[in-house]
């Protein structure tokens, strides 16, 4: 069954963190290396599918094929109005070498099951894997699938897919745009030093930027996965390293789209619970997104699986509240709970698993540091902090708010500072043209960009699943929480924005008297130009979006409540008059100090620059 062997060896080649670099890089050749059949019966075939002699249709066609795989093999051409393009030829006689393959595999799993005496068919694997195949034998449905695929992804510009020659297509023959971009193998060899192709050898400094690229690719590669799981319900479903390219812009291409995987929304955010809830330690949780994706069995002891879950994976150390594991370690253990409990794998979820640990595969080459969950995490948060679909919702107060609804402030804190790290996130929230944070995980510029993302976020439009979570939870518990140790960072950020409300004031207020004492007739007022100078001298101490926070109504109406739910305990109520009192006396103190600047550049000169935007404030 080569058909069938080869698939196995091709999937495996990308782990050699498990079966060894010496046998990947075997298994490897697998991808581009499988022996092709002759070029006059490529071209026999180009010439029935078309209706015409292959010169037609293109001016250029290479004489052997730049890659050969299982069902058929691709040759480069040129078309007659000079685009480049990929020619993929199906193999002849394919279809009967399938049904044979699979009737042998089926009968091969029967005897399995027999032997083994499991309680479920895996003749059914040998069907889903029939019908998959079958789908492959007709390149009309893998254009199909390739302008789809397009279709939903065009919007990540991250995500490169090549165009369909839909005119130069039919069911034996798929001719698409041709894709620059290097192979993820190539990469490896680089990164390593090892010769490919006429190239003998790499220096540093080129094996240093290999690498770069190489863990580029994986980031991106783990983002795109994340993107078919949790956005587009579109995987790909076949991602092995003959299959990806990373092309010069830095973008990561896709080949081959047989295969598709369509997901149900339901399972869509089964699935992004489930992510939430191995992070988050929610074992109980974990095995209810399990069986809502209809993995595990009904009839299943959901104690047992819990408890075996929360043994298998309660053993996983965390940095900076993310996994600090390998997601094979994770996988294998899954594998394990699956055979126990006889849990039924729907292929997406094959399909995901498969994709991210053979991603880790590549990176190991590049990083034997890199984890999958650092890579993957702030992608899931910056999801649940955006995405205002009730499902999503439902999954992020169940991780940060109790069943009282209070705040869990150790896992919101968790989620904002990974949110923080995400460059997207806060592009997403920033005014045009503003320079996003650089923004860390821990520490005191972490708690500052925290912070900032926070008050940038409330007032915005995609700050509606924030402001919702505000609104939702227990008020009490929100004042709480704002008076704390915690949230030193964010009364700073909100004093400057009050601070610089007061400065606006008196500015006003100085100008208006002015003014008004010009009409009056006094010789000691300024002139137009003193008066031009005041309203434009001394920068804020915050950026205009701080000010926005105390303007917003929807943020008046969620404090307002918070407010009303603080009456029922007087001790927390005089806590907080008091920590509001300092700040407003704070604030003032930093306006009163501006105005004095101001009004010493007007009549006296320029004096010594401080540094407004980084005065200490402490409670």
């Amino acid at each position: 069954m080569p058909l069938l062997t080869d698939a196995v060896g091709q999937s495996l080649s990308t782990r050699p963190d498990i079966i060894g670099p010496e046998i990947s890089k075997a298994l490897s050749g697998l991808h581009d290396q499988i022996p092709p059949f002759p070029r006059d019966v490529a071209m026999k075939i180009i010439e029935e599918e078309l209706g015409s002699p292959v010169e037609a249709f293109f001016r250029y066609m290479s004489k052997e094929p730049v890659a050969a795989a299982s069902f058929g093999q691709v040759y480069r051409g040129v078309t007659l109005d000079g685009s480049n393009v990929a020619v993929k030829v199906q193999r002849p006689n394919l279809h009967h070498v399938v049904v044979r393959d699979i009737y042998i595999l089926r009968i091969a799993l029967g005897l399995v099951q027999k032997i083994a005496k499991r309680k479920s068919d895996p003749r059914l694997y040998a069907d889903e894997l029939g019908r998959g195949l079958s789908g492959e034998l007709d390149y009309t449905l893998e254009a199909a699938n390739a302008s789809e695929f397009l279709e939903a992804h065009s919007s990540y510009s991250f995500i490169r897919v090549p165009k369909v020659l839909q005119h130069l297509s039919r069911k034996r023959v798929l001719t698409m745009e041709w894709m620059v971009g290097e192979n993820p193998s190539d990469l490896i060899s680089a990164s390593s030093g090892e010769s490919v192709a006429r190239v003998s050898g790499y220096s540093e400094r080129q094996q240093t930027d290999a690498k770069r690229r190489l863990l580029d690719l994986v980031k991106k590669g783990v983002e795109a996965s994340l993107v078919q799981l949790l956005d587009t319900g579109l995987l790909h479903a076949d991602t092995h390293p003959g299959n990806v390219r990373y092309t010069s812009s830095g973008q990561i291409g896709f080949l081959d789209f047989g295969l598709l995987c369509r997901m149900e929304k339901k399972h869509q955010y089964a699935m992004l619970a489930s992510i939430v809830h191995i992070v988050n330690g929610d074992w109980p949780s974990l095995v209810h997104a399990l069986t809502e994706m209809d993995i595990i069995r009904p009839g299943t002891s959901i104690q047992r699986v819990t408890m075996d879950l929360e043994y298998a994976l309660g053993e996983v150390e965390f940095k900076d509240g993310i996994p600090d594991v390998k997601f094979s370690k994770v996988l294998g253990k899954i594998w394990s709970m699956a055979l126990k409990y006889h849990f039924r794998m729907p292929p997406y979820y094959t399909l995901v698993l498969r994709s991210l640990a053979s991603l880790e595969g590549l990176a190991i080459a590049a990083d034997k540091n890199f984890k999958t969950f650092e890579a993957a995490y702030p992608y899931v948060v910056q999801k649940l902090l955006t995405d205002n679909s009730p499902a999503t919702r439902r999954i992020l107060h169940s991780v940060v708010l109790n069943r009282r609804k209070e705040f869990q402030w150790q896992k919101l804190s968790l989620f904002l500072r990974v949110g923080a790290t995400r460059k997207s996130l806060q592009q997403l929230v920033a005014p045009n043209g503003e320079a996003s944070l650089n923004c860390s995980p821990g520490g005191v510029n972490g708690a500052v960009d925290v912070a900032n993302l926070v008050l940038r976020l409330l007032p915005s439009k995609d700050g509606v699943v924030l402001r919702r979570l505000l609104m939702t939870a227990d008020g009490a518990s929100l004042i709480r929480m704002m008076i704390s140790k915690e949230a030193t960072f964010f009364r700073q950020q909100l004093c400057k924005a009050i601070a610089d409300l007061l400065y606006q004031w008196m500015v006003e207020g100085i100008i208006a008297m002015i003014q008004h004492g010009s009409q009056l007739g006094l010789r000691s007022a300024p002139n137009n130009r003193d008066l031009s100078s005041l309203s434009r001298l001394s920068s804020p101490l915050s950026d205009n979006y701080h000010q926005s926070l105390l303007r917003d109504r929807r943020l008046k109406v969620i404090f307002l409540k918070a407010l009303d739910s603080v009456r029922r305990d007087p001790v927390l109520t005089v806590r907080f008059c008091w920590v509001s009192f300092i700040m407003f006396m704070t604030a003032s103190a930093l306006a009163c100090h501006r105005i004095v600047v101001s009004l010493s550049e007007i009549y006296l000169g320029p004096v010594v620059s401080l540094p407004s935007k980084r005065v200490a404030i402490s409670f």
